[in-house]
């Protein structure tokens, strides 16, 4: 069966005047992800990545650690939901000092929109948000052959996005997979004859014993 990876990108810059760009330690995070997806014996033979700068430099990163000389494809459906606009219209904008008060706003941001459905003023409503996540992996799994593996660098939204709707558990579950995700943790999908499985979600092994572990 063929194996989809889901990477969440490095640690962004929270606080900065541009949270689009990797930090030092997301940077440093995107290159173990490469090297542990090595370690596996990952045989990557697709990649994708969101248009975000975050996306493309994680794949960068990491890809070059794999040395397969293979760059990623960029497709704007593996892009983050837009935290800001979501703030906007079902929240209170909050600035990115406290990681914990802007989480809890967030969060409950998160809770509205999804609430709300189609009906949500946003750019992009959480049923358009899931049919264009869904679209993008289904047509990744539909491309691999037996055997063949994927990896795509991406946001935890989108991952939580994924790995609730393959779990059955709508939007409840979202809300709770995407508090946890952290930077550049992986998550594996397989693709058989029975359709697409969450195997693992999250995994971050490859960091809990240093000091590159983080959230946000």
């Amino acid at each position: 069966m063929g194996a989809i990876y889901l990477v969440r990108h490095g640690q962004a810059s929270f606080g900065a005047a541009d949270y689009d760009l990797l930090s030092e330690q997301g940077k440093v995070q995107s290159t173990a992800v490469g090297a542990e997806l090595r370690r596996r014996g990952a045989r990557i033979g697709e990649a994708r990545c969101g248009s975000l700068l975050r996306q493309r430099a994680t794949a960068a990163a990491a890809l070059a650690e794999l040395a397969t000389g293979l760059s990623a494809k960029e497709d704007p459906r593996w892009n983050e939901y837009d935290h800001l606009d979501v703030l906007a219209h079902h929240g209170t904008p909050v600035e990115q000092r406290d990681p914990r008060v802007f989480q809890a706003a967030l969060d409950a941001a998160l809770r509205s929109w999804t609430r709300a459905g189609a009906g949500s003023p946003c750019a992009e409503s959480w049923p358009a948000f899931g049919a264009r996540t869904r679209a993008a992996v289904a047509e990744l799994a539909a491309a691999l052959g037996r055997g063949e593996q994927a990896a795509v660098f991406t946001s935890g939204g989108v991952i939580a996005a994924v790995a609730a709707e393959l779990l059955g558990g709508g939007a409840e579950a979202f809300l709770h997979l995407n508090r946890v995700t952290t930077n550049a943790g992986i998550t594996k999908l397989v693709a058989g004859q029975s359709g697409l499985s969450l195997l693992s979600f999250n995994e971050h092994a490859h960091f809990e014993s240093t000091s590159l572990l983080s959230y946000r």
